[in-house]
């Protein structure tokens, strides 16, 4: 499915969508019903508050933020011990599909934009992910929406997990595709754009449009992908703290989130963007790891539908061990996230935080010396979470209503009266990266 292809399928969209999802709370897995919170002003935010107090004297000094693609937690951590998997789930029709495995290099995507959530969660009955279109070649699979990553290929982030932190009440800030989710993951916002642009950035084209999503969860007019609000970047910056963003590409790449916000593309800032996503290993190498780093894949490595490639796992792992083998490690914390659920099942409910979220469960794991060990934690937690945590670390300031309400990983997920634990490598070789014949960079969808 292309961009183009993906857009034109949300403009065809209803453009009176209405949303209602019950909230549930899941934070400490109580998973107890509760209010729904009402909607915040887009911009409401925009007077970002100081935290009171001084950072406690953690020992991180450095973090770490990889976003990997498009899986649920049901799709790759199905059956995970101890933590809220399905084996099955409803379709449209009520009847009961058991996930099938489904491996990263199948052939074909799943619908996954604002219209698509909608679809799948069907008001909170999530039985409506079958009829979630699919574009390549799923054939073989009678219900190619519901599937599990055969634990095979999974296996390096279940030996992750088991080392350190798996979370598995965690949900993108944001109900969509990938152009949000990344903007999310560096100012907690979006202004009000969803769904996936035609063309990205700042170059100055009337094209550079990407849908708005109301207050009312219904499509509005189009915006500008160009935007000029906070970002971290914004915050590190005033604090004297480094920071560097690591992706395939820089211009016209939907994952390289910076590159559609104005006064970083065009500012002294932009050098700290950086392609290709290769090169965080050999910055560590060298020596050379900001305070705060956030690393993107290509389309090879990135565990996204249709890829037709399994290294992303290895991936993953290769940059986990550089950290992990580097002198950095005893003051990092890592956190790997997927952007979004890529239309693959999950059976829980995302609870209603504001007109844009939550979207669709996704993994996240908590790397680091002070994690506790083979823990699932049960908290809920959003993309915000790991801003929310780097504001925490650094003293920073909140950005918008997604970090001003996450829950901090740090409580939960973190043990900082133990000394540092040693660091065990996961990879078995050197990372080779993709494999031969497989696309070397963009993905056909985001």
């Amino acid at each position: 499915m292309t961009v183009r292809t993906h857009v034109a399928r949300a403009l065809r969209a209803s453009l009176l969508i209405a949303w209602v999802l019950p909230s549930l709370s899941g934070c400490g897995g109580a998973g107890a019903a509760a209010s729904p919170k009402g909607s915040a002003p887009i911009g409401s935010f925009a007077a970002a508050r100081r935290l009171p107090g001084a950072p406690s004297g953690s020992p991180i000094a450095h973090v770490v933020f990889i976003i990997q693609e498009n899986r649920s937690f049901d799709d790759l951590f199905q059956g995970y011990p101890g933590a809220n998997t399905a084996s099955s789930g409803l379709d449209s029709s009520g009847n009961t599909v058991a996930l099938q495995p489904i491996p990263l290099e199948a052939p074909y995507d799943v619908a996954h934009g604002a219209a698509d959530f909608v679809t799948a969660t069907d008001g909170g009955k999530m039985d409506g992910f079958d009829k979630e279109l699919i574009e390549g070649n799923a054939g073989k699979y009678a219900h190619p929406q519901y599937g599990y990553v055969p634990h095979a290929e999974s296996k390096l982030y279940f030996d992750m997990a088991k080392q350190y932190v798996l979370a598995d009440n965690m949900f993108p800030s944001n109900i969509d595709a990938s152009y949000v989710s990344h903007q999310y993951a560096i100012a907690a916002q979006a202004d009000a754009a969803v769904d996936l642009p035609v063309y990205f950035g700042c170059n100055g084209s009337k094209a550079n449009v990407v849908n708005t999503w109301t207050q009312q969860q219904q499509y509005g007019p189009t915006e500008q992908t160009c935007r000029n609000y906070r970002t971290m970047a914004d915050e590190l910056d005033a604090a004297g703290l480094s920071w560097r963003y690591y992706a395939y590409a820089t211009d016209d790449w939907i994952w390289a989130g910076y590159s559609s916000v104005r006064h970083i593309r065009y500012g002294a800032d932009w050098a700290n963007v950086v392609a290709p996503e290769t090169k965080v290993l050999k910055d560590i190498a060298k020596g050379d790891l900001p305070s705060v780093t956030w690393v993107t894949p290509n389309a090879a490595d990135s565990d996204h539908s249709s890829s037709d490639s399994k290294t992303g796992p290895a991936w993953v792992a290769s940059v986990v061990d550089a950290v992990g083998e580097s002198k950095y490690w005893n003051s990092t914390a890592i956190f790997v996230m997927w952007d979004e659920w890529g239309g693959w099942y999950d059976h829980v409910v995302p609870p209603r935080e504001d007109y844009d979220g939550l979207g669709i469960r996704v993994p996240l794991l908590v790397i680091s010396p002070y994690a506790k060990q083979h823990y699932v934690s049960h908290v809920q937690y959003e993309t915000g979470s790991v801003l929310r945590f780097i504001e925490d670390t650094f003293g920073l300031a909140t950005l918008a209503a997604s970090d001003a309400r996450a829950a901090d990983p740090a409580a939960d997920c973190f043990d900082f009266s133990k000394g540092p634990r040693a660091f065990k490598k996961f990879a078995t070789a050197p990372f080779a990266g993709p494999v031969p014949g497989a696309p070397g960079g963009r993905p056909d969808d985001e």
